[in-house]
């Protein structure tokens, strides 16, 4: 097939031996299957911003943190090189959290190179040479729909224990190998402690593979896994290995105003004594050490004047 115009450099530079053909497009990247340097892998190709249709792009980059101070003005001014640089940060999102997912043991591809604004990555096969399918395009008995979403709910639990969201997650976005599912497209990665959205987005997520897999298991519908998992990642008690219940429930105590009041108003008339203790207490010492007489006569007012006819007398 004729090369992609975007792939060409890759290929004079020898990273990509030959492209085979196209293999998905979406809405950030389009995806080829290649051969580099022998091995059978995918190229992904992302898209410029003007041909992207990820909407709401700033709110994904909340709590991405950029270490050259200079590009973090830009990036605030949105100046041309600000806006150039989050063009650059928001393609190379991906790369950094396939590392970062990969280490702590999430099952996503692995990375080979990133060049000029495409990613060359292992291929996930479906254990006979071809390219896995999506979780969308597999059918599932009611029990296998409910082992394979416990299996991904572990996923989002390794995920957000690595301090990531994924932020886009369905069917679509998982692929189903010989070894179980795999996560791809992952530009748009939450930073779970920076992004004051990771709870909503997070939540979101779980719930859209519970909907999936509410089609083949209906009491998947009732879960809150996200909720559950994020309670416990807040209080910092969520691990890898943390069993989850799928159940959760929101406080409904309600909170009596008037007690916190009252604790104010005690906790004010505590401080007030305490203050007139001190201030008591003080002027004991001095009156002891014969300061307070001697500044007292210091600071008494001189007899005021007051004026009568024929001159001036003191008041009495």
């Amino acid at each position: 097939m004729r090369i992609p115009k975007r792939i060409e450099p890759l290929v004079e530079e020898g990273l990509i031996d030959e492209v085979i053909r196209p293999l998905m497009s979406g809405k950030e990247a389009a995806v080829y299957l290649v051969i580099s340097r022998g091995e059978l892998c995918c190229a992904k190709v992302y898209k410029e911003a003007a041909e992207r249709t990820f909407h709401q792009r700033a709110a994904y980059q909340e709590g991405r943190t950029v270490r050259n101070s200079r590009r973090a003005r830009a990036m605030e001014k949105g100046t041309r090189f600000g806006k150039q640089e989050l063009e650059a940060q928001w393609k190379s999102a991906e790369v950094d959290a396939l590392y970062k997912l990969a280490a702590a043991g999430v099952r996503v591809p692995k990375p080979h190179a990133f060049e000029g604004g495409v990613l060359i990555m292992e291929m996930v096969s479906d254990g006979e040479g071809n390219p896995a399918p999506r979780l969308g395009e597999v059918k599932f008995t009611a029990e296998e729909a409910t082992a394979m979403h416990g299996r991904l709910i572990r996923e989002v639990v390794r995920m957000l224990c690595a301090g990531l969201v994924h932020g886009d997650l369905s069917e679509y976005n998982i692929l189903v190998g010989p070894e179980g599912p795999v996560i791809i497209d992952l530009p748009q990665a939450v930073n779970a402690a920076g992004n004051q959205s990771a709870r909503a987005i997070l939540i979101r997520d779980v719930d859209n593979l519970a909907h999936y897999f509410g089609r083949y298991q209906q009491s998947l519908l009732k879960t809150r896994y996200g909720q559950e998992m994020w309670a416990l990642y807040s209080r910092g008690e969520l691990t890898p290995t943390t069993e989850l219940t799928g159940r959760f429930e929101k406080s409904q105590r309600a909170v009596d105003v008037g007690a916190v009041m009252q604790e104010i108003e005690s906790a004010r008339d505590e401080a007030m004594r305490r203050l007139g203790e001190e201030a008591m207490a003080s002027v004991r010492e001095a009156r002891e050490a014969g300061l307070l007489d001697d500044e007292n006569k210091k600071s008494q007012p001189k007899p005021k004047a007051s004026k009568r006819r024929g001159g001036w007398r003191r008041k009495r």
